[in-house]
């Protein structure tokens, strides 16, 4: 169980229906990973090493156990992507219909299609060290490099995909990220951790201007993908592609509050067991961010 959570499958099976804003979902699928595997252990560790964490948010003047966060366990992962994929996103549905927002914990990042497909956001928003934009990589379309393409493909509701932090990706990738329908945000341009939402180039001409995120949404339904490698893997080296020169941890927790009001749909991906804890625990404490950020603006 997520530390604060309430258990999902028992309230179901009491006879009452389950009073939820959020669910937590763990999907453990690990059958793409192309350097350092063990993203199946990062829905465990998530939540473990987010047991130290206080109730109480002074930010927002909140407690955790009492947003309505129910936790449903793991769907079990198994060989077929596809059909992995397609039953993940009936449960995620699921969640959806009882009017929460799911919270899905990978995984490698390819769960992030099914959690956007039951959700059927206008935008996908991204943190990603990886534009994720190949057509195929290694003959597989499932990958976890594909899943933003597959995501602008496959699911109709989505206008745009706006990646925040991307700062690797082949040349294929770059000229479809050319493209009206992607947005790709530098690391550089997202310089001010508690600017976000306005430009800091006045009072550090060096600076880049931080992306108006909020202008960027336009009002529109949005869903949160944190790909944990986002973040400079020297602060979270428990993933499994790391790439140097990335986002600092507060500019993450930055763009999740920014986006947090406005999304119906939530994950966090790609944190295995190769660190100390590091990245499943900047991992869960993001999960904690967004759903502070997203209780408050709805005035729980």
């Amino acid at each position: 169980m997520f530390p604060g959570a309430a258990d999902y499958r028992r309230a179901e099976t009491s006879g009452r229906e389950p009073d939820a804003d959020f669910v937590v979902v763990g999907a453990p699928l690990d059958a793409s990973t192309t350097f350092q595997p063990g993203a199946r252990f990062g829905p465990r560790r998530i939540r473990t090493f987010s047991e130290s964490y206080d109730d109480y948010d002074r930010r927002t003047d909140q407690h955790f156990s009492e947003l309505r966060v129910f936790d449903d366990g793991d769907v079990r992962a198994w060989d077929d992507a596809a059909e992995y994929l397609e039953f993940l996103e009936g449960t995620l549905t699921d969640v959806v219909w009882d009017d929460a927002v799911p919270l899905l914990l990978g995984g490698e990042h390819t769960v992030s299609l099914a959690g956007v497909r039951a959700v059927e956001p206008d935008v996908f928003v991204c943190l990603d060290a990886h534009l994720d934009l190949r057509d195929e990589y290694d003959g597989n379309d499932l990958s976890h490099a594909c899943v933003t393409r597959r995501i602008l493909e496959s699911v109709d509701s989505v206008e745009e995909a706006i990646v925040i932090g991307a700062r690797t990706g082949s040349e294929a990738e770059w000229e479809r990220a050319e493209a009206a329908d992607v947005t790709v945000v530098p690391p550089e341009a997202v310089s001010s951790p508690d600017s976000l939402l306005e430009s800091d180039s006045a009072s550090n001409p060096e600076s880049v201007s931080a992306p108006d995120l909020e202008s960027m949404l336009d009002e529109r339904d949005a869903y949160l993908s944190v790909d944990i490698d986002a973040v400079d893997p020297a602060y979270a080296p428990g993933t499994g592609t790391m790439e140097p020169f990335g986002l600092e941890p507060r500019e993450l927790r930055s763009v999740v509050r920014a986006v947090a009001p406005a999304a119906s749909g939530f994950d966090v991906v790609e944190v295995n067991d190769r660190d100390d804890g590091q990245a499943a625990a900047l991992a869960g404490k993001l999960l904690r961010e967004f759903a502070f950020s997203a209780a408050a603006e709805r005035g729980e």
